[in-house]
């Protein structure tokens, strides 16, 4: 039997009905009830005066970020990969299994070595501003060097040099245009 408003099965248009307000009992305006605060809070007093992340926060956020970009990168070349692989005779559900399979492949691959190189660069920025106690530009560019240096350290010394270069380099690159672009552009 369906349900009917009225247990007596007259039609009284909603005359004997009330309708529901959990917020009756409460006798405080709506407005106000979830005012929440805009500034942020924190535990200690120490904690509001650094302008940065936590260490706990910036491993979390760069191998987050790294493993995201990555992945997504690679299930493009995946995709590609996949596009390129079907063979004229091939059916769509095979030509769309190829192509899950590459994006797949390609993408954890991608994601696992940029998560890796940002778990690495946090930590090694985290350590140089615990060494230096001072949060700059040196700190970001030496856990770069480090960071691609460390990375590639199993294929040789020069390698791993080159790397670190390479990293030195664009995180340098990095924090200048993140730099300008704060200059330039009022936020």
């Amino acid at each position: 039997m369906a349900y009917s408003p009225n247990h007596n099965g007259d039609n009284d248009d909603g005359k004997n009905r009330r309708l529901y307000n959990p917020y009756q009992d409460l006798h405080v305006p709506i407005q106000t009830l979830y005012k929440l605060p805009t500034s942020p809070e924190f535990l200690f007093q120490e904690e509001s005066v650094a302008q940065r992340r936590s260490w706990g926060e910036n491993l979390t956020y760069y191998t987050g970020i790294g493993y995201l970009s990555g992945a997504v990168v690679g299930a493009g070349k995946g995709f590609v990969e996949g596009v390129k692989a079907s063979e004229p005779g091939d059916t769509m559900k095979l030509r769309i299994n190829r192509i899950l399979n590459g994006s797949g492949h390609t993408g954890r691959k991608f994601g696992n070595r940029a998560g890796v190189i940002g778990l690495l660069y946090a930590g090694m920025e985290s350590g140089m501003v615990a060494i230096r106690d001072t949060d700059d530009v040196i700190n970001s560019v030496v856990a770069g060097l480090g960071t691609g240096a460390f990375y590639r350290a199993a294929a040789g010394i020069r390698s791993a040099a080159v790397a670190g270069v390479i990293g030195g380099v664009v995180v340098g690159l990095g924090v200048t245009g993140k730099q300008a672009l704060k200059r330039y552009v009022p936020i």
